[in-house]
């Protein structure tokens, strides 16, 4: 079974919530919390850098998808104010 991990940021403690693309996950249902890692139970994707080949596509109108998640975490500094992880980077996890 395919997996990825996301490694919070050092200012986040819980509680927090998460999200992948905008919607709201549960941690022992969508994800395992290890430490100060995310563990998700299926394999998330991102876009790397955009290669010339895709480039001089887009350049003559022609799109090229590829899958793209983007995990959000959101939690709130000890100091009350409400803060947003955008875009954490996935790792591949077996």
């Amino acid at each position: 079974m395919e997996r990825s991990a996301v490694r919070l940021p050092p200012d986040v403690t819980p509680p927090f919530d998460v999200y992948v693309n905008g919607v709201p996950q549960q941690e022992g249902t969508d994800y395992e919390r290890r430490g100060r890692v995310l563990v998700f139970h299926q394999a998330l994707a991102q876009e790397g850098k955009l290669g010339f080949g895709r480039w001089l596509l887009g350049a003559f109108g022609i799109g090229t998808y590829r899958a793209h998640h983007s995990v959000d975490v959101r939690y709130t500094l000890p100091d009350g104010r409400p803060m947003v992880a955008e875009n954490l980077p996935v790792e591949p996890r077996a």
